[in-house]
């Protein structure tokens, strides 16, 4: 029977084929995240340091790039920014 710390294990390479077979963007990002924080547990749990140390390097990186991607992802919904919307006001 495999422990918690496998399936954590399984889940988290999951995600990261499924992001692979993302076309956009945003939920790519999410689910990216998602990885992250199971690759640390997984690395942590299993006293895996190096993949800990990978996804712990690499979910700061995921989060800005979503926030990056923020004012795209509105602009293309048809809704303002935060720097539109101040622009606008008198």
């Amino acid at each position: 029977m495999s422990s918690w710390i496998d399936l954590v294990g399984y889940l988290a390479a999951l995600t990261v084929l499924v992001t692979f077979c993302m076309n956009t963007k945003m939920p790519l990002r999410g689910l990216a995240i998602v990885s992250n924080v199971l690759f640390i547990l997984y690395g942590i749990g299993g006293h895996l340091y190096p993949v800990f140390l990978l996804h712990a390097v690499l979910l700061p990186i995921n989060i800005l790039k979503m926030v990056q991607l923020w004012p795209e992802v509105r602009r293309i919904n048809g809704k303002p920014t935060i720097t539109e919307r101040q622009r606008c006001q008198p």
